[in-house]
């Protein structure tokens, strides 16, 4: 089991940084219905996928899927990337969800292929640096989902509005709803969510734990990624790989027991000793000035 896990848990190799695109679209229009920016100056570190479909409120059809799927896959590996923030190009929702429209043309066989590539998206936002969501509007289900999958979320306390509520619809969350929810707020409050398919404010959310932050909206109705690009400033100045480890180690160490956890931890431990930046660290510490971390 330790030598599986030392293997899924080495360090990610070096990979050419993504320069700001926009993804090719293959709808009728033919716009990107994602755009990719790369920050610059002092946010320098900081990558945004930024979600623009608004004739569906964001909704999750399969060309935005493949377009996330697409920027997941070539940002994955990208060593400038420190932290990934996920927002809206749509003003007043952050992801209505699954395109039941499009979803009602497809046969069941379909449906099963859609929503197993919902849950490989989920699973790829599961990303080697951490991840924020900015909610600054409405997050259900499949929206909801997306969030999930992020390490921190951040929300509009009146403005954001989040729930799986697949079962006002007559499913069930089918992209990691029930497996992530439970994990984040506990199985019973899971339970009474899903159940009965409850709408939280961005205020509700961060009371049960749901969302990290939750701020007041602003006329622009982007109070939340501000929120969000402040928390990923705060990331920025810590030893990039330190932290990649460090992630890594509470997500796989989440899943077993507390022993396996311990192994866990001394596996990422164990790669980092080696690392500049520790060394570098130590060093700031003795000369009393700030480290300079370059992420090797």
């Amino acid at each position: 089991m330790l030598r599986a896990l030392t293997s899924a848990l080495r360090l990610p190799r070096p990979w050419r940084p993504l320069r700001t695109r926009s993804c090719a679209s293959h709808g009728a229009t033919g716009d990107p219905e994602i755009q990719v920016r790369a920050l610059t100056g002092r946010d320098q570190g900081i990558t945004e996928i930024l979600m623009n479909r608004p004739s569906a409120r964001n909704a999750l059809g399969n060309i935005l899927v493949s377009e996330l799927l697409e920027a997941l896959a070539q940002l994955r590996e990208d060593q400038q990337v420190r932290v990934l923030l996920f927002r809206s190009g749509v003003k007043g929702v952050f992801c209505a969800g699954a395109d039941l429209k499009e979803r009602e043309q497809m046969s069941e066989a379909e449906v099963g292929i859609f929503v197993q590539r919902l849950r490989g998206l989920m699973n790829e936002i599961a990303f080697p640096a951490p991840t924020i969501a900015a909610m600054d509007g409405f997050a259900l289900g499949g929206g909801l989902e997306l969030a999930l999958a992020c390490d921190l979320r951040v929300a509009a306390a009146s403005s954001a509005v989040m729930g799986l509520i697949e079962t006002t619809r007559g499913l069930l969350p089918g992209a990691g709803g029930t497996q992530r929810l439970p994990r984040c707020l506990g199985v019973a409050l899971a339970k009474e969510l899903i159940f009965t398919g409850r709408r939280l404010s961005g205020a509700q959310a961060q009371a049960l734990g749901l969302v990290n932050h939750a701020v007041s909206q602003n006329e622009e109705g982007n109070a939340a990624y501000h929120r969000a690009r402040e928390l990923a400033q705060e990331i920025l100045p810590q030893a990039p790989i330190a932290v990649r480890l460090g992630k890594a180690a509470i997500d796989r160490g989440m899943e077993v027991d507390i022993s396996s956890g311990m192994a866990i931890e001394g596996i990422c431990y164990a790669q980092n000793i080696p690392t500049q930046d520790r060394l570098e660290g130590m060093a700031a510490f003795r000369e009393k000035r700030p480290p300079r971390f370059v992420g090797k």
